[in-house]
C-alpha cells in the first residue's frame, strides 16, 4: 500500500529556525539559513526514512481565516515572525518547488485544513498517509487507522511517530475526541484561553466520563466544587473553542497522487537553490537519496562509458621500473598521464596505499603500491615521466586533487611540476558553486554514469567510483585514473568556454603546487607553551565560573540556555530581548543589549570567548602537531565562491586577532633557531580594489597622497576637515568602506554600529554623496551580473548568480549583494594569490632556504633563516607590490619577530 507524506510547511520551518537559530548557520554574504538548512535535513531524512510514494507541503496563507471571523483575537499577540524567518520560509517554498511536489494552500484555511482534506481523502482511496508536524491539533486526524502523525518534538530530528494507541497514550483521549479535550485544555499560542486551572490530565478525565460538550455541562453538579466554578464560568469560551479547533476535511482540493510523486525533481534548480545557500553537503545527501526514489525532471542520465583498459599491478620494484621506463619513451615527446591515488585515511595527509597511472591514449593502467613510492630509483624515474625537475615542459599530469598527492610525494622527494590538469580545480573554477564535489559527481555532470556493473564484451565499463570492484585495490585506484583521464581535457575545454584559462594558468595551477609545498612546510609551534596557554584557560574557566554562580546566587550549567533563562530572566528579573519557540533567548546578540544590566553578563560574555579559546584552540591545536612539532594545516583553493583560500585541520584562519587570548595563541608560532618570522600582508586590500575599481577621484587621490583613508573618508561623510575627524567618526567611516566590500546595506550597519537604521541609511548616503563613482560602479555591477548572469573579475573569475532574476524579493536582494561583493573580493583573492604564486617562483630562482609557511586572510608568514634577511624582505615586497596593477598604489606591511606574536 503506498504511503504519502504530507508536511506542515510553516511549522517544521519554525522548528527548524528555532532550534538552530543560534547556530550562526549564514552564507558568506550573510544570509541566514538555520531554517531552509534544517527543513532540507528533514525532508531528506523523511525520504531516506520512510520512501514514500509521493508528499505534499502544506502552508499557511497570510489573511484571516475563517477562525478569525469566530474569534477576531485569534492569535493575537504572537510576536511578529521575524524577518530573516520570513525570508527562509519563502526559500522553503522554492525548495519545495524545485523538489517537484506540490505546495497547498487555501485562502481562509490553515494548513492543519488542507493536510486534514488530503489526508482524509488519500487513506479513503486506500493510501496509507503520515503527517509531519508540530501541532498537534493534527492528533484528531490519526482517528482514520490508515493515517499517522509523525510529531515533531522539538529541533530537527527528534520526532515521534503516533498512531491511534499512541494519541491516546499521549493524551489521554482517543483522536475523535481530541478536538473537545484541547477546547478545554486552551493554547496559549494561537490565544484561545482554556478552562482556568484545566491542563491535560485534567481535560482527558472530562471527556473520558462525560463523552461531549454537553455532557459535561449537563454534569457539572459531579464535579468539585472547585472545578465545577471554573468549567461553568468557561462554558462559553469552551464552545467558542470548540468551533475553531476541528481541522476541517472536506475543503475543495483534491490530492493529485501523480503530481505528489517524484517524478519532476528539478535537480538543476535545487542545485541552483542550494548552491547560492552555501549547503553544498546538503544537496549531495539529498541528491542520493532522490536517486533511491527514481525522481528526476530530466529522466536517467546518459551513460557515457569509460574505456576498462588491463591494469598492470607492478609489485616488484625492478617490474615498476621497466614499466616506467617503457612509459617514459612513449611520452618522450608528447602525451598526457593521468594519476590516480588511494588512500589510507584523509587524502594528503595519510599513506598512499597505491598510485594508478594512464597514458592518454594508452592500452594499460600501471599500479604502483604504495611501499615502493619510498625507493629512490622509482622516484627518480617516475620525476622524468611525471615532468617532475625543474623547468620541465610541457606539463603533462592530469589529477584529481593534485595538492594532496604533491604533499604526500614532496617528502619523499617527488616534486610534481609537470600539472596540466587538476580535475577537483578545475570543476570549482568552472562553476565555484560546485567546488566541493567529488570525482564521482564530477563524472555524472559530465554524462558519465558510473553505478557498477559487470563489464560487457566491448571492454566499456561504467562503475562505482567510491567502491570500485570488491576487495580490488588496483582495479578500484585504475578505474578512478581512467576517470581523471577522460574528463580532465573535457574540463579544459569547458574553462575555454567560460574564458578561464589564463586564471588557471596564471594563478590556480601554481598555486596548487604553492600550497601543497606550505602544507609539508608547516609552521613550528611551542608546545610547551600551547600547554600552558589551555592550561591558564582551563583555569580561568573554572574561575569565571564560579564568580557566575556567585552573581547568580546559585550554581547551574553555563552552557544550558533553559537554565540560564531561568537565572537571568527569573532570579535576578532582567529584561528579556528577544523570544524564541523555546523560550528568551541568550544568545550573544542578547546579552551584549543586556551588559549594563547587571555585572553577570559581563562575566558570561568573557565565559563564553574563554571558553571558545579553550575548547578550538587550547586542545584542538595540540591536538595538530605533528611528531615534528610543527603544525601542518590544508589550505583549500576549492571552497569560497569568492576565490578567497580557506583553512582547516587546523582552521588557523579562526584564530582572533583583536583578544587578548587570540593573540595569546600567536606568541605560541615561532622561527627556529637561527630563524625569524616574516609576515606579510597587504594594507587595506579591499578599499582599494574599490577605488581600482570604481575609478572614484576622492578615493583614487586619498590613495595616491597616502592618506588616512579611514580619516579622509570620515572628512567627507561629515563635511569637516580632516583634522576634526573624532575618533567616533573615523570608526563609523571605517565600518562603512569595510562594509561595502561586503554589499552591505543600511540593515546590515546599523546592526553593526548599533545606531538605528535611519541613521545608518543616512551615513551610506553621505558616503555615496562623497564617492558617487562607488555608487554607480555597484549599480552598474548589479546590472551587468544580471544580464550576464554571472559576476567576473578583471582575471576572469566568474561567480554565477541565477538568483537575480528571482521573483522572490528577498532572494534578489540577498544576490544583488553578492554580485557586489564577488567583484571586490574576487579580484582581491586573485591579487593575493598571485602574490604567493610569485613570492614562492622568487625564493626559489633566487636559491633561499626560506619558505612560505602559513597564509591567514591577507597574512603571509614566512619562516627566513637570520642569513637571507634582508633579500627575502626585498623579494616580499617586490612579489606582493607587483603582483597586480592596481590604478592605486599595493601598500605591502612587513613585520618580523620570533614569534607570530611579535612580528604582530
Amino acid at each position: 500500500m503506498p504511503t504519502y507524506l504530507l508536511l506542515d510547511g510553516h511549522s517544521l520551518a519554525f522548528r527548524a529556525w528555532f532550534a538552530l537559530q543560534e547556530s550562526g548557520l549564514a552564507t558568506a554574504s550573510g544570509q541566514q539559513t538555520q531554517a531552509i538548512f534544517g527543513f532540507v535535513s528533514m525532508v531528506t531524512k523523511l525520504l531516506d526514512d520512510t520512501r514514500p510514494a509521493g508528499m505534499a507541503v502544506a502552508f499557511d496563507l497570510r489573511g484571516p481565516t475563517f477562525r478569525d471571523a469566530i474569534a477576531p483575537d485569534y492569535k493575537a499577540g504572537r510576536p511578529p515572525t521575524p524577518d530573516p524567518l520570513l525570508q527562509q520560509i519563502e526559500l522553503i517554498g522554492q525548495f519545495v518547488d524545485a523538489l517537484g511536489v506540490p505546495r497547498m494552500t487555501l485562502e481562509g484555511y490553515e494548513a492543519d485544513d488542507v493536510i486534514g482534506t488530503l489526508a482524509t481523502k488519500l487513506a479513503a482511496a486506500g493510501n496509507d498517509v503520515v503527517i509531519v508536524t508540530g501541532d498537534r491539533d493534527t492528533y484528531q486526524l490519526v482517528e482514520d487507522p490508515h493515517i499517522k502523525v509523525l510529531y515533531n518534538r522539538r529541533g530537527v530530528s527528534d520526532y515521534v511517530l503516533y498512531d491511534e494507541a499512541g494519541i491516546l497514550e499521549r493524551t489521554g483521549v482517543r483522536p475523535v475526541d481530541y478536538p473537545l479535550y484541547a477546547a478545554l485544555r486552551g493554547d496559549p499560542s494561537d490565544n484561545l484561553p482554556g478552562v482556568p486551572g484545566v491542563g491535560e490530565k485534567t481535560a482527558a478525565r472530562l471527556v473520558n466520563d462525560f463523552g461531549d460538550v454537553d455532557g459535561i455541562f449537563a454534569n457539572l453538579a459531579k464535579l468539585t466544587p472547585k472545578l465545577r466554578e471554573s468549567v461553568a464560568g468557561a462554558e462559553e469560551q469552551v464552545r467558542r473553542n470548540l468551533l475553531m479547533t476541528p481541522i476541517v476535511r472536506d475543503l475543495p482540493i483534491e490530492p493529485d497522487t501523480e503530481a505528489f510523486g517524484f517524478h519532476h525533481v528539478d535537480r538543476e534548480g535545487l542545485e541552483q537553490l542550494l548552491g547560492f545557500l552555501e549547503m553544498r553537503k546538503p544537496f549531495e545527501r539529498l541528491g542520493a537519496v532522490l536517486d533511491t526514489l527514481g525522481g528526476s525532471e530530466e529522466g536517467p542520465v546518459v551513460s557515457a562509458a569509460v574505456a576498462r583498459r588491463p591494469v598492470r599491478s607492478l609489485d616488484e620494484l625492478d617490474d615498476a621500473l621497466k614499466w616506467v621506463e617503457t612509459l617514459t619513451e612513449e611520452t618522450a615527446t608528447e602525451g598526457r598521464v593521468a594519476l590516480e591515488a588511494t588512500w589510507a585515511g584523509t587524502p594528503g595527509r595519510s599513506a598512499i596505499e597505491g598510485l594508478a597511472i594512464l597514458r592518454s591514449g594508452g592500452e594499460e593502467v600501471g599500479f604502483i603500491p604504495g611501499p615502493l613510492l619510498g625507493e629512490v630509483r622509482l622516484l627518480e624515474a617516475l620525476a622524468t615521466v611525471l615532468d617532475a625537475r625543474p623547468g620541465a615542459d610541457p606539463q603533462r599530469v592530469v589529477a584529481n586533487r593534485a595538492k594532496e598527492l604533491m604533499r604526500a610525494l614532496l617528502p619523499a622527494g617527488l616534486d610534481l611540476r609537470g600539472l596540466v590538469a587538476d580535475v577537483a580545480v578545475l570543476a570549482y573554477l568552472v562553476d565555484p558553486s560546485l567546488g566541493q564535489e567529488g570525482l564521482e559527481e564530477i563524472a555524472r555532470r559530465r554524462g558519465i554514469e558510473v553505478s557498477e556493473v559487470s563489464a560487457p564484451a566491448s571492454g566499456q565499463l561504467d562503475f562505482d567510483l567510491e567502491a570500485g570492484p570488491p576487495d580490488d585495490l588496483p582495479a578500484q585506484t585504475a578505474r578512478r585514473a581512467e576517470v581523471v583521464d577522460a574528463i580532465g581535457e573535457r574540463l579544459l575545454a569547458e574553462l575555454d568556454e567560460v574564458g578561464g584559462r589564463e586564471l588557471w594558468e596564471t594563478i590556480e595551477r601554481p598555486l596548487v603546487r604553492v600550497l601543497a609545498k606550505m602544507e609539508v612546510a608547516g609552521i613550528a609551534v611551542n608546545t610547551a607553551l600551547l600547554g600552558e596557554i589551555n592550561a591558564e584557560l582551563t583555569e580561568e574557566v573554572a574561575r569565571l565560573e564560579g564568580e557566575i554562580h556567585t552573581l547568580a546566587g546559585e550554581p547551574f550549567n553555563l552552557n544550558s540556555p533553559p537554565q540560564l533563562r531561568v537565572v537571568l530572566y527569573e532570579k535576578l528579573g532582567l529584561r528579556p530581548q528577544r523570544r524564541t519557540k523555546t523560550g528568551f533567548s541568550t544568545d550573544a546578540q542578547t546579552l551584549e543589549k543586556l551588559r549594563d544590566e547587571h555585572p553577570i553578563i559581563e562575566k558570561l560574555l568573557e565565559y563564553r570567548e574563554v571558553e571558545k579559546l579553550r575548547s578550538t584552540y587550547g586542545t584542538g591545536l595540540i591536538a595538530e602537531v605533528a611528531p615534528d612539532g610543527r603544525i601542518h594545516a590544508s589550505f583549500n583553493q576549492t571552497v569560497a565562491r569568492t576565490g578567497r583560500l580557506s583553512s582547516d585541520a587546523p582552521n588557523l584562519h579562526n584564530i582572533p586577532v583583536r583578544s587578548e587570548g587570540g593573540r595569546r595563541f600567536r606568541e605560541a608560532f615561532i622561527a627556529p633557531e637561527g630563524h625569524e618570522l616574516l609576515v606579510a600582508d597587504y594594507n587595506q586590500i579591499e578599499l582599494r580594489v574599490i577605488a581600482h575599481l570604481s575609478g572614484d577621484p576622492g578615493l583614487v587621490t586619498a590613495f595616491e597622497e597616502e592618506r588616512d583613508i579611514h580619516n579622509a573618508t570620515a572628512a567627507a561623510i561629515y563635511g569637516v576637515e580632516p583634522a576634526g575627524v573624532t575618533s567616533a567618526m573615523r570608526a563609523k567611516a571605517k565600518m562603512v568602506s569595510y562594509g561595502l566590500a561586503y554589499g552591505m546595506e543600511a540593515y546590515g550597519l546599523a546592526q553593526r554600529l548599533a545606531i538605528p537604521v535611519d541613521e545608518a541609511s543616512q551615513i551610506l548616503n553621505q558616503y555615496f554623496v562623497a564617492f558617487p563613482s562607488v555608487r554607480a560602479y555597484m549599480e552598474a555591477t548589479v546590472t551587468e551580473a544580471r544580464r550576464r548572469g554571472y559576476t567576473e573579475t578583471e582575471c576572469g573569475r566568474r561567480r554565477y548568480l541565477p538568483e537575480l532574476t528571482s521573483d522572490n524579493f528577498r532572494v534578489r536582494q540577498a544576490a544583488e549583494r553578492q554580485a557586489m561583493n564577488a567583484g571586490i573580493q574576487g579580484l582581491a583573492a586573485d591579487i593575493f594569490k598571485l602574490a604567493l604564486v610569485r613570492l614562492d617562483a622568487a625564493i626559489e630562482a633566487a636559491g633561499l632556504r626560506s619558505r612560505i609557511v602559513l597564509q591567514v586572510h591577507d597574512e603571509i608568514l614566512l619562516e627566513v633563516p637570520t642569513s637571507e634577511r634582508e633579500e627575502a624582505h626585498r623579494l616580499t615586497v617586490a612579489s606582493m607590490h607587483d603582483a597586480y596593477p592596481l590604478r592605486v598604489p599595493l601598500d605591502v606591511h612587513i613585520e618580523w619577530g620570533k614569534t607570530w606574536s611579535d612580528a604582530k
